[in-house]
């Protein structure tokens, strides 16, 4: 069952203490892009085991009553989304989603919300402890991990357009006018920079360049930035003469880190 997990945790700037939270996983760790402004690491896993492996390990390490960065999160284990690859079905997913969110609440304390199919990411963090109690787990934030995002989701694709004029609040207009359906965007700071930080949740129908040009009807783009992996069939569909702009290449796709069984 080829299921990949992309653990989002909040730390960016200690280096061997990402090393450590990464090596937890072994052989199934597949990428991983750290960013010291958004103080965040983005994990890309094989599995149901590494994911539980990564969150014993940055319980364990981090705190996040001293975090500071750009990006919005709830806990140290920010975000963990389990995605079905190959034949697989979102059920699978769903299945290894509950499993985990049963886990971390039972054996760290950690209170876990649910997002897939019903509720979205941006609704967990709109609502977490306000609107919204955790769906397994105790009924506060633990002390130190403060809670996590647990999904099931298809593959998506996490994407950066840096713009030229440092400007903030054309970064956040811009987020504003190029979010829609298969595009969620936020506008950040990052150091003396803003980004447009982006989530492509339909990657087939609209793609990096697609949302480069997007943005680029309302601001300058300076460069992008992959975050993490992308399907081999994002990159089929995009043309090869705009992968450098788009920071795109072949050794970057699930396919090619994944290796046999995919």
């Amino acid at each position: 069952m080829p299921l990949e997990c992309v653990v989002n945790i909040s730390e960016g700037r200690q280096a061997p203490v990402i090393a450590e939270i990464g090596a937890a996983a072994g052989d199934d760790l597949l990428d991983t892009h750290t960013d010291p402004h958004h103080n965040r690491t983005v994990l890309t896993l094989r599995g149901e085991t590494a994911p539980q492996a990564v969150a014993r390990a940055a319980v364990s390490l981090l705190d996040l009553r001293s975090h500071q960065g750009a990006h919005p999160r709830i806990g140290v284990v920010d975000v963990v989304p389990f995605v079905p690859l190959g034949t697989d079905l979102l059920e699978d997913a769903i299945t290894a989603r509950d499993g985990f969110a049963g886990w971390i609440a039972e054996e760290l304390g950690v209170p876990a919300f649910l997002y897939g199919p019903d509720r979205s990411l941006p609704d967990v963090r709109r609502g977490a402890f306000t609107s919204l109690v955790p769906d397994v787990g105790p009924g506060r934030p633990h002390p130190t991990a403060g809670a996590v995002a647990v999904g099931a989701r298809p593959v998506l694709v996490a994407w950066n357009i840096y713009l030229r004029a440092p400007d903030l609040t054309l970064a956040r207009k811009v987020a504003a006018a190029v979010r829609g359906p298969h595009l969620r965007a936020l506008g950040l700071p990052v150091g003396d920079e803003v980004q447009v930080s982006m989530n492509l949740i339909g990657p087939e129908a609209l793609g990096p360049a697609e949302a480069w040009d997007l943005v680029a009807a309302h601001a300058a783009p300076d460069r992008a930035e992959l975050v993490g992996l992308v399907p081999q069939a994002v990159l089929d569909r995009t043309p090869t003469q705009r992968w450098s702009q788009l920071d795109l290449s072949p050794d970057r796709t699930i396919e090619s880190r994944w290796g046999e069984g995919l």
